[in-house]
């Protein structure tokens, strides 16, 4: 097997288990170096351990591997900049980072605290903010480096009693193409990807309601480990022309998601009034408007 990710070293946070776990694994058999991070909190962030950033250093070691554990936390400037800078203290450079790590803290929008909020978009968002301004000056430096970062369809398209979640995945899609488009000149690419898997944020979805059990039997389908390949593709050289694009990964299936643009146009030489926009403007553009889709109602087939 050709080992795609040879001397390369990468930053995974949130791989002390499930999706950021299976990438951790995959890019060392592809031969790169890990740091593998995880506070080892927690579902709503609670908490801290090194055991689950260790457990998985001691598996890719026990696979002939090579990587070292951190428990820094992505919210904080400082922190995320002690993680890049042990990937070059350790192994002397990096050249890809995976943002995976997250919380959750679901709950309808008017029951919504603030600090239920704030907690989610400081570690999603800016956590993601964090973590590649972190890496951003050295790989302009060396005028090469690659950001995978995990987005979710909870923004891109909808879901119930989680408006901290979607906020944060949809700004991380913002935050991404803006990486994308102020890096390019460096040889820097930025790409995110909503996986579906079942993990413990998904596990968390109550199954006291017949759709909830339905639900979650569809998800439990989805192997946290079908992720890993294509996030460890984007981050080889032979990707190089791939950035700004946003994926998603389900199962044995790989997905590339419209971004908005523009699909219908109003126009009136005179101006518009309020009365004009109610009786012009609205009805001609209504064909064309999204109804409150929630992410199920779009992916109604079962994993393939």
């Amino acid at each position: 097997m050709t080992e795609r990710l040879q001397g390369k070293v990468i930053v995974v946070t949130g791989a002390g288990a499930g999706v950021g776990k299976e990438i951790a694994l995959e890019a060392a058999r592809q031969g790169a170096r890990v740091i593998v991070n995880d506070l080892g909190v927690s579902m709503d962030g609670a908490g801290g351990s090194a055991g689950p950033a260790q457990e998985t250093v001691e598996k890719i070691r026990a696979a002939g591997g090579d990587a070292c554990a951190n428990t820094d936390s992505v919210a904080e400037w400082s922190s995320a900049q002690r993680i890049v800078q042990q990937a070059l203290d350790v192994y002397g450079r990096i050249d890809g980072l995976v943002n995976n790590a997250g919380n959750l803290r679901d709950g309808i929008f008017h029951k919504m605290p603030e600090e239920d909020f704030d907690a989610v978009v400081k570690v999603h968002l800016k956590g993601c903010f964090n973590t590649a301004r972190a890496v951003a000056p050295h790989f302009k430096s060396q005028a090469s480096g690659v950001m995978v970062h995990m987005t979710s369809t909870s923004g891109l398209i909808g879901n119930v009693a989680q408006a901290n979640y979607a906020s944060a995945k949809m700004g991380i899609v913002g935050l991404s193409k803006s990486i994308a488009l102020d890096m390019e000149r460096f040889g820097v690419r930025s790409n995110c990807i909503a996986p579906f898997a079942f993990t413990r944020m998904v596990s968390s979805i109550p199954t006291n309601t017949a759709e909830g059990l339905a639900r979650t039997k569809v998800n439990e389908r989805m192997q946290v480990a079908k992720i890993a390949p294509f996030t460890c593709a984007l981050l080889t050289d032979e990707a190089r022309d791939v950035t700004g694009q946003i994926f998603g990964v389900r199962s044995n299936e790989i997905y590339l998601f419209s971004q908005p643009r523009p699909i219908r146009t109003a126009h009136r030489g005179e101006g518009w009034t309020v009365d004009a926009c109610l009786e012009v403007a609205l009805p001609m553009m209504k064909p064309s408007f999204f109804p409150l889709d929630k992410s199920r109602d779009i992916f109604t087939w079962d994993p393939v």
